[in-house]
């Protein structure tokens, strides 16, 4: 029997990204196709979801949703199923998918989601002809109200649903002034509904509804339970554990394989890790760095407190000290950017820097550098240390959420078992990050050893195979509590 489940969420590759919840929500139907389950994914109509379905049929109207006029566009991901929520006024904007040109948080995103999760209730719920879904899965808080108008205000019978946290940081909290817009029952106002600290929480609403919930790594599952990690929604958590599991992410194998990567000056395999070495010297030049012994780390990611950037900055000149070199793409907090452009500056052609995303560059960087650096104070799960295993760039991570599920220390017993596949260390501090990169530069030396660890990485299984069949085992149990 096929399960059809309707995959809910604000972003997906390649149509829109801003993160790794694209690449997920991208891969998704790839990965659950084998296991009987046919995927569609539900997005909203960005200008570039739009400029990109083409021939896309109109399948539906909402006269007035939130306000104004909306349709349903049927069209295709790849090969799998697509619907697309066209609402001009609420998603054809220029800037991002939730910010402004400017970078600033549109005033209205508590509508366009709100309506983004009330347009996919209705399709998940039979409220559209000729639709019909087995399983609504809802990403994020973007999606989080799905679960709760399924609940509350369903347009027809309500499938079982699913609410996947991939980042509990981000919650869409807004005032109680805006509930009687969002069309929900008196009672959907409690603290069992969508009510949170006196306001509307779209990320709580879509977990007390849901059925069941997942996290993106079995780690951040634990961790979200306590307050350092729950982000005030820990007590919410905990009550519902037995509903609670945690299925890490896997990598689209196809866009991330050294062996056919076009955008790398020489292709390589495990079993031809010598070929890696033209990639080393691509990526030296492109940053303006010298050549060295000493490793050459890499960064890939947003410059935030999450991510440990802070640390990392007051710990350049150590790293050069050690002799080893940095290789850096990301943006975020503008001091960060600031900070990283005036180390660059100090120490030039040991530390290069370059502000902004550029996939190409960022494949270009897991085959050239040596090892990546991921100092995150907290990780859901993470793709990048994924990449880099399978790149044979090392990763160096924080011992946090995925990152500890999917590396494994190379510590004197992994090393002798011969299955050590990185570094690890504990608290994200000035003097835990700064042993850890003394250790890799140590284990760098020992060529021999470390080829031995970019060896086990490369041969771990990252693909989505084990993490397509936990998904669709969870489909099946929930169908059959139903």
């Amino acid at each position: 029997m096929t399960i059809r489940v309707l995959s809910i969420a604000s972003e997906a590759v390649p149509l829109i990204k801003t993160g790794g919840l694209a690449d997920v929500v991208g891969a998704l139907p790839d990965a659950l196709a084998p296991h009987g389950v046919e995927t569609t994914t539900f997005l909203p109509g960005y200008p570039s979801v739009i400029g990109a379905l083409g021939g896309a049929r109109m399948i539906h109207e909402w006269p007035s949703l939130m306000g104004g006029p909306a349709r349903l566009l049927q069209g295709k991901l790849g090969d799998h199923p697509l619907l697309v929520l066209d609402a001009p006024s609420l998603f054809q904007r220029d800037g991002g998918p939730y910010v402004d040109a400017g970078g600033r948080d549109w005033d209205d995103n508590w509508r366009r989601f709100a309506a983004f999760g009330r347009a996919a209730a209705d399709v998940a719920s039979s409220g559209v002809p000729h639709l019909s879904f087995d399983i609504a899965h809802a990403h994020d808080w973007q999606a989080a109200m799905a679960p709760a108008y399924l609940r509350f205000a369903p347009a027809g019978p309500p499938p079982p649903s699913i609410m996947t946290i991939h980042n509990m940081a981000f919650q869409g909290h807004y005032p109680a002034s805006i509930f009687p817009a969002l069309g929900l029952p008196d009672d959907a106002w409690s603290i069992n509904g969508v009510e949170y600290h006196g306001g509307v929480g779209f990320l709580k609403a879509g977990l007390d509804a849901a059925w069941a919930i997942t996290t993106v790594s079995p780690t951040y599952a634990r961790e979200i339970r306590q307050t350092e990690f729950g982000m005030g929604l820990e007590g919410l958590i905990r009550s519902r554990a037995d509903h609670v599991r945690g299925i890490v992410n896997g990598i689209d194998t196809t866009a991330w394989n050294p062996a056919a990567d076009p955008a790398l000056a020489s292709p390589f395999t495990v079993r031809t890790l010598g070929k890696r070495a033209p990639n080393k010297t691509a990526l030296e030049n492109e940053f303006h760095l010298d050549p060295g012994d000493g490793p050459l780390f890499v960064v890939v990611s947003r410059l935030t407190w999450q991510k440990g950037m802070d640390v990392l900055l007051g710990l350049i000149d150590h790293l050069v000290a050690l002799g080893a070199r940095l290789a850096l793409l990301g943006s975020g907090d503008k001091g960060l950017e600031g900070g990283f452009l005036a180390a660059a500056q100090r120490h030039p052609r040991r530390v290069g820097v370059r502000i902004g995303y550029d996939e190409a560059l960022s494949h270009r960087m897991q085959a050239g550098g040596d090892a990546i650096l991921i100092p995150s104070r907290f990780e859901p799960c993470g793709l990048t240390q994924l990449y880099g295993l399978a790149y044979g760039c090392v990763p160096v991570v924080s011992r946090t959420g995925g990152l500890a599920d999917t590396v494994i220390d190379a510590n004197l017993a992994a090393l002798s078992a011969g299955v050590a596949t990185g570094v690890q260390f504990n608290a994200v501090t000035h003097d835990a990050l700064a042993e850890a990169l003394e250790r890799t530069v140590t284990l760098h030396r020992d060529a021999r050893t470390w080829q031995q660890i970019q060896r086990a990485g490369m041969k771990t299984d990252f693909s989505w195979a084990r993490s397509g069949k936990a998904y669709a085992d969870l489909y099946a149990h929930l169908l059959e509590a139903r």
